[in-house]
């Protein structure tokens, strides 16, 4: 007899519908989702009745206080990261946490986008590395929800690298789209930074992940970072934009909405990461390897198994087709299975079985923490104009 998994939401916005539908897939695992929490609490209800849950509630506490859960999916805006896997862990729950794993929201100033961004690179790795302390002393499992890592384009790349034996002399990936119409996604104060804190996570932590790997094959240890050089900017500010019709989201409070990272590896290699929110088109999320021996692409997003037509709008309108889409009319590539493409119940899955099983999952928590310090040394990078050496941050940090 399968032994039941409970489970406990808290959020009821995008990315939980994503986790719910995913967790259906589990029957065989025993998963039941126990309880869910959000605000108001009639999104709350609403969700628990989409999905068959029992209990819901607008008090978060609810869901750390039910016995029977014993996991719990954190969906809600970055600054609630912390507190609430800090609260989920004490209360004894395992935790996954979306990315970005946390970052800095502030410590009492008004402007919080005008702070330091060295303040910020030092206050956002205290955070992680309270969050995975604290984990560690209760004894539960804090994982990193980074879905890519778990597309069925990146494992079959991963698989081809390792069979190929080459190395890794470049890669390049994206996550690019229209913009976030979620509000906490345009302040700092909520949101940790703009597009390179909401989108970056996935191509640089692609990256990160493909050159760790590859480390850990030749040497034994970690391809790490050694610098980076970035740029970040609000695109939406350039004049002739405010004439046009806004196709593109451009309500931003203060926060960029397009970045670019360039990362020398400590072997010599080369990343360049692009995270933007001025894409037309559907979400990109597209990943590139370039190898002494191979060359591969991957494309998450625009699968070619599937292209549409349509000359209006309308004809698929009641037909889903591919996230931030911004029109139906015209040629399409509906997405087969977009949860499945990008990873989502292959990640839920694994985190489930490293708590039914008591293993670590395929992803580590660490990596969630190196995203982090890459990013805030990026956003450091862009605001000092020159390039940022890694031996200089953790001198200072030791």
């Amino acid at each position: 007899m399968t032994k039941r998994v409970g489970l406990g939401i808290i959020g009821a916005g995008f990315v939980a519908n994503i986790h719910a539908r995913c967790y259906r897939r589990m029957a065989d695992l025993g998963v039941e989702i126990l309880a869910v929490a959000a605000l108001p609490l009639s999104e709350a209800q609403a969700f628990a009745t989409r999905y068959g849950i029992a209990h819901f509630s607008d008090d978060y506490r609810q869901v750390l206080q039910w016995p029977d859960v014993q996991i719990v999916d954190l969906c809600v805006p970055n600054h609630l990261h912390k507190p609430f896997a800090i609260e989920a862990a004490k209360a004894g729950k395992h935790v996954i946490c979306e990315k970005p794993l946390t970052g800095y929201f502030g410590d009492g100033e008004e402007d919080v986008s005008a702070t330091a961004k060295a303040k910020m690179l030092v206050g956002a790795l205290r955070n992680a590395d309270e969050m995975i302390e604290v984990a560690n002393r209760y004894g539960v499992k804090l994982m990193y929800a980074e879905n890519w890592l778990y597309s069925p384009a990146v494992r079959k790349a991963k698989a081809l690298v390792e069979a190929s034996g080459g190395t890794i002399l470049e890669i390049r990936a994206q996550e690019c789209h229209s913009g976030s119409h979620a509000h906490y996604a345009k302040e700092w104060r909520y949101s940790g930074g703009g597009a390179l804190i909401r989108l970056g996570p996935h191509p640089i932590g692609t990256g990160l992940y493909f050159k760790a790997k590859e480390g850990l094959r030749r040497y034994g240890k970690p391809i790490s970072v050694e610098s980076l050089y970035a740029e970040v900017g609000n695109l939406s500010k350039i004049p002739s934009l405010q004439e046009e019709r806004r196709w593109l989201v451009t309500d931003w409070v203060d926060v960029e909405n397009w970045a670019t990272v360039l990362i020398n590896f400590s072997d010599g290699s080369r990343g360049v990461f692009w995270a933007s929110d001025i894409a037309l088109g559907g979400m990109e999320d597209t990943f590139e390897l370039l190898l002494s021996n191979a060359h591969i692409k991957g494309d998450l997003t625009h699968s070619a198994l599937l292209r549409a037509y349509a000359p209006d709008s309308t004809v698929f309108a009641q037909e889903y087709i591919q996230e931030k889409l911004e029109t139906k009319a015209g040629w399409s590539y509906p997405s087969i299975d977009e949860e499945w493409m990008l990873g989502y119940p292959q990640e839920l899955r694994d985190f489930v079985e490293a708590v039914t099983y008591d293993r670590e999952p395929l992803v580590d928590v660490q990596l969630g923490r190196e995203v982090v310090e890459v990013i805030y040394a990026a956003y450091l990078s862009a605001e000092e104009g020159r390039r940022v050496y890694f031996s200089e941050l953790r001198g200072r940090q030791g």
